[in-house]
Order: C-alpha cells, then sequence, then structure tokens
C-alpha cells in the first residue's frame, strides 16, 4: 500500500474579515474523508510574512530570515497543493503571491489545484495568474478547479456552498491526488 499523500490546503488571503479559511475548512474536510490522503490547513497568516525581505533569490536555496526558514519547512514537507484564493482586481492577493515567491526548490516537482472565489468570475482570473507562476515553480497544476461565487455560495459572510460544488471539488481532488503520486517518482527517482 502506497504511504498518504501529504496536501495542503493554502488559505491565499490575510485580510481581516476573509472568507478564505471557511472554504479552506470545506476543502479540507472533503479531502479527509479519502483514503491514502492526508490534509492539513496551512495558512500563510500565521507566517507574518513581510514583503520578501530574503537577500539572496530563493532559487540560490539560502534563507537567512527565521520566518522564511518556518515557511519553507511547512512548504517542503507536502506532495501536493489547493490553494483557495479571493480574486483581487483580477488577480492573487498580493500576500499568496509574497509568500509563494519566498521559496522556490519547495515548489517543484509537485502538484496543485484551485479553489477561487469572486465576486463575478469565481475568482477565474486570480487562477489563470496562479497557473502561470506554478508552471515556472515547475509544479503540475490540474484542470479542474472550483470557482465559488460570492453571490451564490455565500449567505452574507456565511459559506454555503451551493449544488453540485462538492462534486467538483471531488473531480479537483481526484485529479490532484493523481497528479501528486505520480510525482512522487520525480521527486523519488528510483534506485538504478
Amino acid at each position: 500500500m502506497q504511504p498518504e499523500l501529504t496536501l495542503a490546503v493554502i488559505v491565499g488571503s490575510v485580510r481581516p474579515g476573509r472568507r478564505g479559511e471557511a472554504v479552506a475548512r470545506w476543502v479540507q474536510g472533503r479531502a479527509t474523508r479519502r483514503e491514502r490522503l492526508a490534509a492539513e490547513l496551512v495558512d500563510i497568516a500565521d507566517y507574518h510574512l513581510p514583503v520578501l525581505d530574503e537577500p539572496w533569490p530563493a532559487a540560490h536555496g539560502r534563507y537567512d530570515r527565521p520566518h522564511t526558514k518556518a515557511w519553507a519547512d511547512a512548504i517542503a514537507r507536502f506532495d501536493a497543493y489547493v490553494f483557495v484564493t479571493p480574486e483581487y482586481n483580477r488577480s492573487i492577493p498580493g500576500p499568496l503571491k509574497n509568500a509563494i515567491d519566498y521559496l522556490y526548490r519547495e515548489w517543484h516537482n509537485k502538484a496543485a489545484g484551485f479553489v477561487s472565489y469572486g465576486i463575478d468570475a469565481g475568482g477565474a482570473r486570480a487562477v489563470e495568474h496562479l497557473r502561470v507562476v506554478m508552471g515556472e515553480l515547475q509544479v503540475a497544476d490540474v484542470r479542474a478547479q472550483v470557482a465559488l461565487s460570492l453571490a451564490a455560495d455565500f449567505d452574507g459572510e456565511d459559506f454555503t456552498p451551493g449544488p453540485g460544488r462538492d462534486r467538483e471539488l471531488d473531480v479537483l481532488l481526484d485529479q490532484l491526488t493523481a497528479w501528486g503520486t505520480a510525482l512522487r517518482a520525480v521527486r523519488r527517482p528510483a534506485a538504478a
């Protein structure tokens, strides 16, 4: 039997009153019901990352700041990621991009999926930007995504996923599990 696939459900907003934490808990809850999938909530707000303050580019793998080292340790241990992101001004929130940019090799050869939310496009434009960033970091992003509507999937401040959302998330998790498992072989090639 294969070991569990480790999945980080990353909360991509740090704004007071954000809705992402409730969405991330929904993702984590659905993921933990699956065999061989261990999902953990990773909230970028917990890492208190200032605007990128490392003196060396992340590609060098040389981290001087304690907050960077803690963030690198957290991200490196996962096989796959689900990014939960709002759409701000047709893109991703600055703190999410900042958190991604802190690291480089820790992201490589892993899989990512996206759950977004927004006013008029369900966060789809934010996801398109994330896909470009993930490609540069050698992260394989899965096709399925969940684009939540602030009008249809939220009742005021409360997250209430609409009909079919669980199924959409299940498809995303199926694809993410397949890709995340396959990419383990890329990160840890068999001995020759």
